[in-house]
């Protein structure tokens, strides 16, 4: 399953780099924006999200959401490269 990841960090200056690398140890990613990934992981958006809290602060925000076949937007070609790789990976498949 394909998860959006996305976060507010509010504490100007803070090293995240230990979020980024839980970001990446969950899966298969890509960074398409700066505060977004996409996660191909078999984790659930639960267990995603407490994996993660464990590298953010209190005052900050994440939100972990499944991520379907209706999708749309401006990015990069290798973005929607990444996206479309993973389609058999996308909720709604089948219906």
């Amino acid at each position: 399953m394909v998860y959006l990841v996305s976060y507010d960090l509010n504490r100007p200056g803070q090293d995240y780099g230990g979020l980024y690398d839980a970001i990446k140890a969950l899966g298969d990613w890509c960074h398409p924006l700066e505060s977004t990934w996409l996660i191909d992981t078999t984790l659930g958006a639960s267990p995603i999200a407490e994996r993660l809290r464990a590298n953010i602060d209190r005052n900050d925000s994440l939100l972990v959401i499944g991520v379907t076949q209706d999708y749309a937007g401006w990015l990069p070609k290798e973005v929607w490269e990444w996206i479309r790789g993973r389609s058999a990976a996308l909720s709604g498949i089948g219906r």
